[in-house]
């Protein structure tokens, strides 16, 4: 057996094929790359049974992966987080079976460990030395610890305000870490002109085909969680959509291998904030490309971005689902922040929050319906969002006892 069943790469788009041998970046056309594996070899050789009983890391599912000499692999453990119960905010909600996969118990706080240490692993392999990124804040931590654990310098631009403790993350981890007065759109042309001029690898999302194939496993693990089933609806918070484009992926390769029903698929669920929903707009308009956002604003910095180079991948996968995309208020975020913090015990990130509010607002429109399985996806811990919450109490002086 093969360690890994890589074939080629591919563009979803004019459908060119690449080598997976070398360094590839965007296709002559503009678009993002695809993995290919070769699902026919891996359908005879493993088992979901297999899998099952191997240990619990992403690099459970190596053969769908695409390191192919184990040695290469750059690992703290990632993967296979809790898919929890949600029952007393489901109850509010109005949603019988209602449960939340857990990113913020993951290696660097957030899912963007997974792609972090895929896309590393893989850079690793190819012989990167140098790589730049722009970041919202949790992928440039997640990239830097990683790229550290691996020998690899990174080059990181963030926005000045992106949450502070994502930019020390990324500082003690010995990044070379820039920050600009902009968004990550304006990061991304920073970017760009290193990779021009300085001939690093462009780590930027979906500029390289590697990130994509960490962030499906979080689709894998859905599934094996349900006992290779799958929910009726999955809620996802969207930026740059590489969780989405990642799960939808995932769950056509497990049918393709028939690890999972042909019959069905969850709805795919496109969650932003209302101060940027560039693929929400374009879902509304029936299209197939999103416009770019001005003046883009929302605490949920993750999704903070207006215009994804692989938006087209995220409405095909809602489209094909059935699926829908939704915007939520600030107001909306921090309630149900709030709310699942009292309800559940879980201090998830306002990202995550932003899916519950969504789940609320389409059970409300009968979208969801009561008794249908429901995912929502929390990408992150709360705690690296201090400042979305106030904690004011009242101070007792030395001595004062609390008279209730």
């Amino acid at each position: 057996m093969n360690y890994s069943y890589l074939s080629h790469l591919s563009c979803p788009k004019c459908g060119t094929e690449y080598s997976a041998d070398t360094i590839q970046q965007l296709c002559t056309c503009g678009s993002p790359l695809l993995v290919n594996y070769h699902l026919d070899l891996v359908k005879s050789v493993l088992t979901k049974e297999e899998v099952s009983n191997r240990e619990n890391s992403l690099w459970k599912y190596h053969e769908l992966l695409p390191v192919e000499n184990p040695d290469n692999i750059v690992s703290m453990g990632e993967g296979m987080t809790p898919l929890l119960k949600m029952d007393r905010i489901g109850r509010k909600l109005g949603i019988g079976h209602l449960l939340m996969k857990d990113e913020g118990l993951i290696p660097t706080g957030s899912f963007k460990a997974r792609g972090a240490a895929v896309g590393i692993s893989k850079a690793k392999e190819l012989g990167v030395k140098t790589f730049a990124m722009p970041t919202n804040g949790n992928a440039g931590a997640a990239w830097s610890l990683y790229a550290a654990r691996a020998g690899l310098e990174p080059y990181i631009i963030m926005p000045l305000d992106a949450p502070l403790i994502t930019r020390k993350e990324t500082a003690i981890s010995g990044a070379n870490l820039h920050l600009i007065d902009g968004l990550i759109s304006d990061a991304g042309k920073v970017v760009a002109q290193l990779v021009s001029e300085e001939g690093f690898y462009d780590a930027s999302t979906l500029k390289e085909p590697y990130r994509i194939e960490g962030k499906k496993t979080m689709g894998y693990e859905i599934a094996e969680q349900l006992n290779w089933t799958v929910p009726d609806v999955i809620l996802y918070p969207t930026g740059g959509g590489v969780g989405i484009i990642g799960i939808y992926k995932a769950l056509l390769e497990l049918q393709e291998l028939g690890w999972i029903s042909k019959d069905k698929l969850p709805r795919l669920v496109a969650v932003q904030a209302e101060g940027c929903a560039p693929i929400v707009k374009a879902f509304e308009e029936g299209k197939m490309e999103s416009e770019f956002w001005e003046n883009s604003e929302t605490d949920a910095f993750g999704i903070n971005v207006p215009k994804a180079i692989g938006d087209f991948l995220v409405l095909q996968g809602i489209y094909e689902t059935n699926g829908c995309a939704i915007a939520v208020s600030e107001t909306e975020i921090h309630a149900e922040q709030s709310q699942i913090a009292e309800l559940e015990g879980c201090f998830i990130c306002p990202e995550g929050a932003a899916t519950f509010a969504a789940a609320r607002l389409l059970r409300e429109r009968n979208w969801i319906k009561e008794n249908e399985t429901v995912v929502c996806l929390n990408t992150g811990q709360g705690i690296k969002y201090p400042e979305t919450v106030r904690a004011e109490a009242p101070v007792l002086r030395k001595g004062e006892m609390l008279k209730l």
